[in-house]
């Protein structure tokens, strides 16, 4: 018995002290962990593979599926972040000079217009619009420029395209394109730019510009009915080459002209979209064959382009990806810019050959929230100012200039401002009996209500403070446009202080006086002057702008009646001429003051015409020098027609002209040349990115949170020896 007994305590000690090593080894969990955490390349919570953290690779996202990354079909900015990577017009704008300025891209040089009479007499360029009856642009293109690596262009051992004949079962055995196991280039030529232009009259394709250009390329419109009759009922390839196009035709390999019937300077804009980029006869033929469109392989997901980047995932539902194109020739980085470009470290790169990324990421997200969190974190590489998280970005100076918040400059965030080039108004329609006609009457109510309703408020309640409050139709950065006091409406604002400072309300009150509503009361009837404003259906955003809008109109005591609609009955009011007044629009198609004069000019007006002057103004005087002003080249003799246009819209008021909206975006420290270019469509060639910076500051501001870890083992620690101590107590009664 003794010898059990004093074997007893040699087997029970280390069996009841036992649960005491629970907190030592969640401690050493704990270390291992916090060891672990600390020799992490890669944050845990990173969304890339850890091999691409010492990359060049620029990570973005986008909210909705580009629906045409065909050139000829695509219009919007969420298709332009992508096609504008991959395909070449032959023009492009300057990324670093203001204002706007066209340079070459794929072209030698810019082409010269070269004008023409009715009987083929050339004319001097200072020849006036109504004598030119046709305009020749001829374009000579830079030898040696190739596609990227394609399935088009494969050729078989006997030189036959590989793929140009595959059945819809052949094509049924690829799911996504890269399982075309040969690729193949050519070199760019003439052909391919005319044979885009055919493409903008393809009877089974439908562009946005083929109106418009058959208005203007010679024989556009008349090759397209053409076409429609010849191949109607092709569903197959057509083969446009075998058409001859009157207004584009090629001289040799590498030179074309473009014929247009008219004087049209600025025909030289469109010359810089991708409308009027390459493309190959070779992918329409390889992406007509059948099966192809149903598995998604077409010009729409998979472009051909000769630019500085490649397709090589479009997976719309998570995310798109550009690679390096192979056969990219190189472009250098502008070696000029603008006074403080240089200070500002954007031409660190001049001379250098682009692109300087090697591939874009670009992730789906249709929240911004979590777009915003990752972009905190390092995980984008770039955001927009939301309005969710304006206030954690974005603070007001005490001079009112916007600029980082605390927790932004501490991260070395950069903010990018830039005023878009659009114009946001408040319309009449100027067939209306009470606000519109070019009486003296209404003319002065118009200018009333211009000064009393305060757009500069309407931007800091409702915009963030992003915009600037317009004196014209013209943006900032558009030749025409003048700054300071040289550039105020004279109408709604007077110079004090070195700025424009909007007239005081009694002064329209006055105006109301003069015009014959005292108090704003309508002297046929003793009541408040009523009138009405046409509204498109919003949430409780837009339910605040319409009490915003009847505060302005009451500070006249005018009653502004809002007459709430859908969007399509919206637009019919405008069509038929039946609204009196609305808010509207535009952005620019390209950098010309012609761009934005036209939505005055009286050919244009909605009602008579179709066209885009919503207001229907028409004025004689006013007309005669848009005709005259849209045909001149820049320079002082058209910015003095611009100013005269000007005055007689200041004069007339048919807007109230609103203001410019700004472009706000984020950049992070290791995000370089982020000069804003709204213009431009190609911008990702010239951006840099730092890998080692950015892996370093993810790390830095992803470093696991690892005290609840340890705090929840010690509890789980401490909770377990009172129950262990029962357990084993209970063994030990056992024994005895």
């Amino acid at each position: 018995m003794a010898s059990a007994r004093g074997d007893l305590p040699a087997i029970k000690r280390p069996r009841v002290h036992a649960p005491m090593r629970a907190p030592s080894t969640a401690a050493l969990l704990i270390l291992c962990l916090a060891a672990l955490a600390g020799c992490m390349e890669e944050p845990w919570n990173s969304p890339y593979p850890r091999a691409d953290s010492a990359k060049a690779i620029f990570y973005g996202a986008f909210a909705e599926r580009p629906k045409h990354l065909d050139p000829v079909s695509s219009y919007s900015e969420t298709e332009a972040q992508f096609t504008g990577q991959i395909y070449e017009p032959v023009l492009q704008y300057h990324f670093l000079e203001r204002p706007y300025k066209l340079v070459p891209l794929t072209a030698e040089h810019l082409p010269e217009a070269r004008y023409f009479d009715r009987d083929g007499v050339e004319l001097a360029a200072t020849a006036a619009a109504e004598q030119v009856a046709e305009t020749v642009y001829r374009i000579t293109l830079k030898p040696g420029i190739q596609f990227q690596p394609h399935p088009a262009f494969a050729r078989d051992a006997e030189g036959g395209y590989r793929y140009h004949q595959l059945s819809a079962t052949q094509v049924a055995r690829h799911a996504t394109l890269a399982e075309f196991t040969h690729t193949g280039t050519r070199e760019l030529t003439a052909e391919d730019y005319v044979y885009q232009i055919k493409r903008l009259m393809h009877p089974h394709l439908h562009s946005p510009v083929a109106g418009l250009m058959g208005k203007y390329i010679k024989g556009l419109a008349a090759f397209g009915e053409r076409l429609r009759e010849a191949e109607g009922g092709n569903h197959g390839f057509v083969d446009l080459r075998k058409y001859a196009l009157e207004g584009a035709r090629v001289i040799d390999r590498y030179t074309f002209e473009i014929v247009i019937t008219d004087k049209y300077p600025q025909f030289r804009y469109w010359l810089a979209m991708s409308f009027f980029a390459p493309v190959p006869w070779e992918a329409d033929a390889f992406y007509a064959r059948p099966g192809m469109r149903e598995r998604n392989f077409s010009l729409d997901w998979y472009p051909v382009g000769t630019g500085p980047y490649m397709m090589v995932e479009n997976n719309p539902n998570r995310r798109m990806v550009l690679a390096r194109n192979p056969n990219f020739r190189g472009e250098p980085y502008p070696s000029s810019g603008m006074p403080g470009d240089e200070q500002a470290g954007l031409l660190r790169m001049a001379g250098k050959p682009m692109p300087f990324i090697d591939v874009a990421h670009y992730s789906l997200e249709k929240e911004e929230i979590p777009q915003w969190t990752k972009f905190l974190q390092g995980y984008y590489d770039v955001a927009a100012v939301l309005p969710d998280s304006f206030d954690q970005a974005i603070q007001f100076a005490g001079n009112g200039e916007a600029e980082l918040t605390q927790d932004m400059r501490e991260k070395g965030v950069q903010l990018v401002t830039a005023v878009e080039e659009a114009t946001y108004y408040l319309g009449f329609n100027m067939r209306d009996s009470v606000v519109g006609g070019d009486s003296e009457r209404a003319r002065l109510l118009r200018r009333a209500i211009s000064i009393a309703v305060d757009f500069e408020e309407f931007v800091a309640i409702f915009a963030n403070g992003r915009g600037v409050a317009a004196h014209g139709p013209i943006p900032p950065e558009i030749f025409g446009y003048r700054a300071g006091q040289d550039g105020i409406n004279p109408y709604v604002y007077e110079w004090r202080g070195g700025r424009a400072v909007r007239r005081d309300i009694a002064e329209a009150r006055a105006l109301m006086r003069e015009a014959g509503y005292p108090e704003g009361r309508d002297p046929a009837t003793g009541q408040p002057l009523l009138l009405y404003y046409e509204a498109v259906a919003a949430g409780p955003s837009g339910k605040a702008q319409l009490n915003w809008y009847r505060k302005q109109f009451d500070k006249l005591g005018i009653q502004l009646v809002v007459r709430v609609t859908d969007y399509n009955r919206f637009q019919e009011k405008l069509r038929e001429g039946t609204g009196q007044i609305f808010t509207w629009g535009w952005n620019a198609d390209y950098p010309d003051p012609e761009n934005f004069l036209f939505l005055l000019y009286g050919p244009n007006g909605k009602v008579r015409h179709g066209g885009e002057n919503a207001a229907n103004y028409a004025s004689e005087a006013f007309d005669r020098l848009f005709v005259t002003m849209r045909a001149m080249p820049d320079g002082p003799e058209r910015q003095a027609l611009i100013d005269q246009m000007m005055e007689m819209a200041r004069r007339d008021a048919p807007w109230v002209w609103g203001f410019h909206p700004m472009a706000y975006a984020l950049n992070h420290a290791w995000y370089g040349n982020s000069k804003p270019n709204l213009m431009a469509r190609n911008s990702l060639k010239y951006k840099t990115v730092e890998p080692a910076l950015r892996a370093r500051l993810r790390r830095a501001w992803n470093r696991p949170v690892l005290w609840p870890v340890v705090a929840g083992l010690g509890l789980l620690a401490l909770a377990a020896v009172p129950a262990w101590r029962g357990h084993r107590a209970r063994q030990r009664a056992r024994a005895r």
